[in-house]
């Protein structure tokens, strides 16, 4: 039996296959754009050739994030942060706060046992989100993967007055017409953002292990700001990216086991073949 996990997040598509045993078989990301049932579609077909399989090999699918309702082969949609949690704690056992920092929203979550218990979520601003530092990127003419370690070369730290992200490009280009260095700014400007986010999580309370995922856990300078933030060690999955869609393929396994074991019913025949020809169908 197999079990997959499609995670449609807001900047990444990410899929999660596993077998029984909760063996990892393959993993794929890739940008969401705007089509999901066509990425999702893409992205599935990636990890199941990655992995040697056929679509009607997989026993149980859940979908999970922002685009979960557009995966039409999927068997049920979890919401992300149910799914976040359980994929951090089968990573990080001992995990009792998790900071999320996607490219649209921040979120802290309380963990126990692999349960979500409460939560609090920033979506309503770009600031403290990955999107904040891609616009901050473009506007320097650096690469986004390089912020993190250039911010480490700092030998001070500029204060960013403005968390807007139209009025932070603007103090920035300022900053530097006034010759500061890049490396001073970005590590500002990584401050300002973790001091946001950090100020999000101590809402809830946080008890260690604290675990940082989504794509802005990749940026070092983050990961450091985080942690002076806090005050405490974070721990960072060797695929940040993966939590969510992890979470989901484990919870399908989860879902499925419990099921056959009850007597309840599962996936029919005609079910599988249903999600088969979804699967198949072109969507432009």
């Amino acid at each position: 039996m197999y079990f997959a996990g499609v995670d449609i997040g807001s900047t990444m598509t990410k899929v999660v296959l596993m077998d029984r045993a909760g063996n990892l078989l393959s993993f794929i990301k890739g940008p969401t754009g705007a089509e999901h049932r066509r990425l999702a579609n893409e992205v599935m077909r990636e990890a199941l050739e990655k992995a040697s399989l056929q679509i009607d090999d997989i026993s149980y699918i859940v979908a999970t994030g922002y685009g979960r309702l557009n995966v039409p082969f999927a068997d049920c949609q979890i919401t992300e942060l149910s799914c976040h949690a359980r994929g951090v704690s089968s990573l990080f056992p001992n995990a009792r706060t998790a900071i999320d920092i996607g490219g649209q929203d921040a979120k802290s979550m309380k963990i126990d046992n692999g349960r979500l218990v409460n939560f609090v979520m920033n979506d309503k601003c770009a600031a403290g989100t990955g999107r904040f530092l891609e616009v901050t990127a473009t506007t320097l003419a650096i690469k986004l993967g390089e912020m993190g370690a250039i911010s480490l070369k700092a030998t001070k730290k500029i204060q960013i007055s403005n968390l807007c992200t139209i009025f932070a490009q603007q103090e920035v280009v300022a900053l530097l017409s006034r010759g500061e260095k890049l490396e001073n700014i970005l590590a500002g400007l990584h401050d300002a953002l973790t001091s946001r986010v950090a100020a999000l999580a101590r809402r809830l309370g946080i008890e260690p292990d604290l675990v940082l995922t989504g794509g802005v856990a990749k940026n070092i300078g983050m990961v450091e700001a985080m942690k002076q933030n806090l005050g405490c060690e974070i721990f960072v999955p060797e695929e940040p990216l993966l939590t969510g869609a992890l979470g989901a393929a484990i919870l399908a396994k989860e879902t499925y086991v419990k099921a056959a074991a009850a007597g309840e019913a599962l996936p029919t025949k005609s079910r599988r073949l249903e999600k088969a020809t979804f699967f198949s169908q072109e969507y432009r």
